[in-house]
Order: structure tokens, then C-alpha cells, then sequence
């Protein structure tokens, strides 16, 4: 190991960190410098059991020989290929492995470097698809309240997060909005999918009716929606939004960043919801977090509906430099073998009894207003503090972290996704040490 993880920075000042309260971060470090499995390890030494996946990402948990193989081989043999008219084997490979995961139809996959970017292109590419059929018209984008898609200006826009949004600006133009499928008054509590709620998808209706469906390209949506803090479809919600966009020929995309690769017990929350968009998002999972890459999936008919006009011009105007980087996608195909030799995209299945039980064991702990699971994923909603919002799960964050176990907050909901290895012991050890802090917190 490097020695350089073992020595603390001694200036923490250069590197303006993501999504981070820096100044506090920076009077009292929080710092990895390994992980192996289910655990990270500290500069002193200590494991911090990951229960939240790093970040939704690393599901067939850290450090795995697989993939740690896979790259050093790919990086001694070739380490960059350009994807602008020139190709390699290994993108191709990991292209093919992934349709054959994917749900039905879905048979036609771009390479990015991030949901986010994944976002972007999907967008883009529902843009396109409609200019090249016709209907040029089609300029609208639905997202929805509560939406995380990433934090490029498509996906903000499209996002329905304020926080995320309110600093750049307009945004892009003749964007609109879902509401959110969060129901605390009739749901709360609920394990696995809602009852109540599926009637919001209707109002996707009243939207069309307004902006007229000749105008709008695509609806977009997380099945789950998981940055916001785990809001799970209501029964029915997603099948009334394929029907009603299908209804009227608009696209269906499902941002599956958070869902795909295993989290809900199911290759991809299409499968768990048998609901089939026309475009797929896909990233963090695909190569277990290791390497930056994202992977949009799209129909055959949209596919298609480029492939026209003289073959040696370019069909669709848009990629990256990194698109299909022999190193990320030589580390895509090590991780989907993992997933495929541990059965990792239905272990969440198996567990996910034991996962509910558990988490719902917290019921009427101190500041507890809701519990909600679905696979393997949870969030636990605390009551904020009055005049102080955030303030509560934060400091649960922080003990949290001092008392051996990582888990995630977003405003003051906790949220839960332990790697697909977890075992019985980690879920309990997770469970306990927040039950112990939820009893302690102010």
C-alpha cells in the first residue's frame, strides 16, 4: 500500500469537495485510505462498516480480486483507444453482456463516465429521436418534484430538487413537472411498495393537456427515487405512466443510476416493476464504483431511426472522449462476472425479508416519522428540528461514522444501501449502532 494513504494532507485547503459541508469537513477529517469487502478502514486504523454502498455504487462490496485484476491487466495491454470512428473489443464485449441483462428490448447501448452524463444523453438522445422521425415539435422534458437526475444542466432541470436547482439560473426552457409520489399521511411506515398513490400519474394527464402531447419528447423518472431519501412508487404508479406515454408518443425514461445492478433484489427496477422503458440510464454499479462509466440503453426502434441516409456520415451527434474506456469497461465486465458467479442481482431478494424486519425494528425509536424499505435499500425519516433542518440526521452522520458505520443523510432522512454481500451480522450491526444513536440524539 502507499504510504502517502497513511500520512494526513497537510493542507486540506486545495480541494473543494462535492456535496460537502467543507469547512466543517475540514476542522475534523473524516478520512478512508482502504476497504476490502464490507468494510473501509481508517487512518488510525479502524473498520467503518459501508452501509450505504460508497455511494449507491460499489454493490458487490470493496476491493474485489475480479475487478482489481481485470483493470491492471487492461492497463498493461491497452490503456486508451479513441471511440470517435475507432473502436476496441472490450466496449463491444461489455455492450452485448449488458443487453443480454437488460429488459427485453432494450438492445442498443452508449457509453458515458456518469449518471450524470448518462442523463444528459439520454435527453438528448430523446430530443434527437424526435426530430429524426418527424416530430420536431416534441421539445418538451417532464421530470418530477423530488427528482435526482444528476447535476449537469439537463438533469438539474429535469431534477426536482430546490437546492439542486436554485443558484444556476433559468435552467433549460419548456421543462415541467410530476409531483412527487411521497405520501407521508397515508404510506407512512409502509413496507415495500405503497398502497396509496398511484393516481399521481394521472397527473401527467393534465400536463400533456396543457402543454399539448405534440410538444413533449420524454417523461423522465427514478423508479425509486433515491437521492431525495428513498420514495418508492406507489402500486400501479409506474405501469399508468408507460400507458399514458405510450398514449401519446412520448418516451419513457427511467433513471436507474440507484436501482440498477441488483439494489432491488432484480437486475433493474424495470424488472421488479415489469415496466419497460424506451431509454435506460445506468452508472454507478456498472463497474462497481471502481471507475468512472455510465450506460444508457435504448429501443431498437429509436436505434434504428438514426441509421438512415448515406452510411459515412455521422448518425448522432453527441459522445464523450472517454466513452467505452478499454480500463472502465474491462472493470464493467469483471463486475457484471462477479454479480453473475454470487447471483448478486437477486441476493437483495433474499435478504430483503430480513432487511425489512430489521429496519423496521427502529419503529418508535426517538425522532422516528417514517421507515421505508424496498430490496435492499431503506431510509429512516427523522423529525427536523425546529428552525434547524438537516441539523438532526447530520449529527447522526457524524456519530455514526465515530462509532463505526457509514450511512447517508439527505436533509433529515437517513438512507440505507449495504454492498449485495451484507450478511445477517452486518445488517445487524448497522441496525444497532443507528438504534443506539437514535436514542442519543438531541
Amino acid at each position: 500500500m502507499s504510504n502517502r494513504l497513511n500520512v494526513a494532507p497537510n493542507d486540506l485547503s486545495a480541494f473543494w469537495m462535492p456535496f460537502t459541508a467543507n469547512r466543517q469537513f475540514k476542522k475534523a477529517p473524516r478520512m478512508f485510505v482502504g476497504a476490502q469487502d464490507m468494510y473501509y478502514r481508517t487512518a488510525d486504523g479502524r473498520q467503518v462498516l459501508d452501509g450505504t454502498a460508497g455511494l449507491w455504487c460499489v454493490n458487490a462490496g470493496h476491493c474485489r480480486p475480479r475487478i482489481t485484476e481485470a483493470i491492471q491487466q487492461q492497463a498493461a495491454e491497452l490503456d486508451y483507444a479513441p471511440a470517435f470512428q475507432m473502436g476496441h473489443p472490450v466496449a463491444f464485449e461489455l455492450a452485448n453482456r449488458l443487453v443480454d441483462i437488460a429488459p427485453e428490448g432494450l438492445n442498443h447501448v452508449m457509453f458515458t463516465n456518469s449518471g450524470s452524463e448518462s442523463v444528459e444523453t439520454a435527453l438528448k438522445t430523446a430530443l434527437a429521436y424526435q426530430r429524426v422521425k418527424g416530430e420536431g415539435s416534441r421539445f418538451r422534458l417532464i421530470g418530477r418534484e423530488r427528482g435526482y437526475h444528476g447535476v449537469n444542466f439537463g438533469g438539474i432541470s429535469v431534477g426536482g430538487i430546490s437546492g439542486n436547482r436554485k443558484m444556476f439560473g433559468t435552467l433549460l426552457t419548456g421543462v415541467d413537472h410530476l409531483p412527487h409520489t411521497h405520501l407521508p399521511a397515508k404510506n407512512a411506515f409502509t413496507r415495500g411498495v405503497p398502497e396509496h398513490g398511484a393516481e399521481l400519474a394521472d397527473d401527467l394527464e393534465r400536463i400533456v393537456a396543457l402543454h399539448d402531447p405534440s410538444t413533449i419528447a420524454a417523461v423522465i423518472v427514478e423508479p425509486v427515487a433515491g437521492s431525495t431519501g428513498v420514495l418508492i412508487p406507489p402500486k400501479g404508479y409506474l405501469k399508468k405512466l408507460r400507458e399514458i406515454t405510450r398514449k401519446h408518443g412520448i418516451l419513457l425514461i427511467f433513471d436507474e443510476v440507484i436501482t440498477g445492478f441488483g439494489r432491488l433484489g432484480t437486475p433493474f427496477a424495470a424488472d421488479y416493476f415489469g415496466v419497460i422503458p424506451d431509454i435506460m440510464v445506468t452508472a454507478k454499479g456498472l463497474t462497481n464504483g471502481v471507475i468512472p462509466m455510465g450506460a444508457v440503453l435504448v429501443t431498437s426502434e429509436i436505434h434504428d431511426a438514426f441509421m438512415q441516409g448515406p452510411e459515412h456520415l455521422i448518425e448522432f451527434a453527441h459522445g464523450y472522449t472517454y466513452s467505452g474506456n478499454p480500463i472502465a469497461s474491462a472493470a464493467g465486465i469483471a463486475t457484471l462476472e462477479t454479480y453473475r458467479e454470487e447471483g448478486l442481482l437477486t441476493r437483495g431478494a433474499e435478504l430483503g425479508q430480513y432487511w425489512e424486519d430489521a429496519l423496521h425494528s427502529l419503529k418508535g425509536e426517538r425522532h422516528v416519522v417514517d421507515i421505508r424499505n424496498i430490496g435492499l435499500v431503506g431510509a429512516v425519516e427523522l423529525e427536523p428540528i425546529a428552525g434547524q433542518p438537516t441539523k438532526r440526521a447530520f449529527s447522526a452522520f457524524v456519530k455514526a461514522f465515530e462509532q463505526g458505520a457509514l450511512i447517508r443523510t439527505t436533509g433529515d432522512i437517513i438512507a440505507l444501501s449495504p454492498p449485495l454481500i451484507a450478511e445477517h451480522s452486518h445488517i445487524d450491526q448497522l441496525i444497532d449502532t443507528l438504534r443506539g444513536i437514535l436514542k442519543t440524539l438531541e
